[in-house]
């Protein structure tokens, strides 16, 4: 069975110092995916925009600065937790997103009554997922070659 926790928090799309407007950003967890949490922003004229990482990375990113590579999670004030800062990056391009921590919290409670920080191995044989994942990515190889 598919479970799932889904959430929508207004955040602040900082383009530059000078200006920011507030988007919609859809937040999910499922269970068939223990591990991700997925954010889809909703930009004014583009197609939604969805990224998936680690869940541990979004808790851990509400206390303290942290994230390597595409997402960096850090409190927007290392004194204050009111606020979170979750920057992507892509190549040379980057996206800074501002939220309030009590949503996001919220939210990650709700994905911890679900499922239990340190108990998402016990949901699916994450060794059969990845050799279908690799199945399928050496197939699709295979007819694009």
């Amino acid at each position: 069975m598919r479970e799932s926790v889904q959430a929508e928090v207004m955040m602040s799309f900082l383009v530059s110092e000078e200006l920011s407007f507030r988007i919609p950003v859809e937040l999910r967890y499922e269970t068939s995916d223990p591990y991700a949490v997925r954010l889809t922003f909703h930009l004014p004229g583009d197609a939604p925009v969805t990224w998936a990482f680690g869940r541990e990375l979004l808790v851990d990113g509400v206390g303290r600065p942290c994230g390597e590579g595409d997402v960096r999670i850090s409190p927007a004030d290392s004194e204050v937790l009111g606020e979170v800062l979750i920057r992507l990056q892509v190549g040379g391009d980057h996206a800074l997103f501002r939220s309030s921590t009590p949503p996001l919290v919220a939210f990650l409670d709700r994905t911890d009554k679900l499922v239990p920080l340190g108990q998402e191995g016990a949901l699916a044989d994450f060794d059969a997922y990845l050799d279908e994942a690799l199945d399928r990515i050496l197939a699709e190889e295979q007819s694009a070659g």
